[in-house]
């Protein structure tokens, strides 16, 4: 696959799981869709979306909920599209949202390989490919970037550092949809910064590409760790969400 490909790719689920066309992310124009439930959407999405936006860098696709259409529509017609994903402008969306019971909740910024740039790399201990069989006792807290005990059954394909038979990093992979897989990792806090987490991640992604699919990577944008492994295992930054949910979740979530 070329960039080219991997990008419509992802540009055509992302359409699916915003209820709106590709082509709409390629448009200068802002666009405002009514949220719906899809079964080819990413697995892990609570749909349909309370209110969602979306860049590619060209424009922001808004999918929502039919009654706050007019009001995101407003918002991001206001201001410049990067500042609609931060503050102070975020603020202006925040308090319009909280009319509604909704507060943000999420911000994440997603990645995807470049062809050019993505290559096997170094590795200073044994790396093992992984299937799912080899899953089953590794559902605990140090791992948990790299699987999902909830979705176990996504959890289909990682790469394993291993330092006298001991585990020490894994990166994995979730189906969560049926093109693209996306890359979780961890590595033992003794054994950072040696370059594990890069060489994991670029041979997973390799991996994942070989099998046909289009390996992508999110974080938060203020997770500079997780945004240079990303940068330096050959990924480069594609599009932007952010999503608002219900106050009791958002809450809920801050409880912990």
């Amino acid at each position: 696959m070329t960039n080219e490909d991997i990008l419509r790719v992802a540009m055509r689920q992302s359409a699916i799981d915003l209820g709106c066309n590709a082509e709409d992310f390629l448009s200068r124009e802002n666009k405002v869709v009514i949220s719906r439930r899809d079964n080819a959407a990413r697995k892990y999405l609570e749909l349909p979306f309370e209110c969602n936006l979306a860049s590619y860098g060209n424009n922001i696709v808004a999918s929502v909920r039919e009654d706050i259409a007019d009001t995101v529509k407003s918002y991001i017609g206001r201001y410049n599209l990067e500042h609609c994903f931060e503050t102070p402008n975020l603020n202006v969306l925040s308090d319009a949202l909280a009319k509604y019971g909704l507060k943000i909740c999420f911000m994440a910024e997603y990645f995807l390989p470049d062809v050019t740039l993505i290559k096997r790399r170094h590795c200073a201990y044994e790396t093992r490919l992984l299937t799912q069989m080899d899953f089953a006792d590794l559902y605990m807290p140090e791992w948990s970037n790299a699987l999902c005990e909830k979705r176990k059954e996504l959890d289909v394909l990682g790469v394993g550092a291993y330092d006298n038979g001991r585990l020490i990093g894994l990166a994995a992979c979730s189906a969560d949809c049926d093109n693209m897989w996306q890359i979780g990792i961890d590595v033992s806090a003794d054994y950072r910064r040696q370059g594990i987490a890069a060489a994991l991640t670029s041979q997973l992604a390799l991996e994942i590409l070989k099998r046909g699919k289009v390996p992508f990577y999110c974080t938060a944008w203020s997770n500079i760790k997780s945004v240079r492994n990303a940068i330096k295992s050959g990924f480069s930054p594609a599009w932007v969400e952010l999503t608002a949910k219900p106050a009791n979740f958002v809450e809920e979530i801050n409880k912990v």
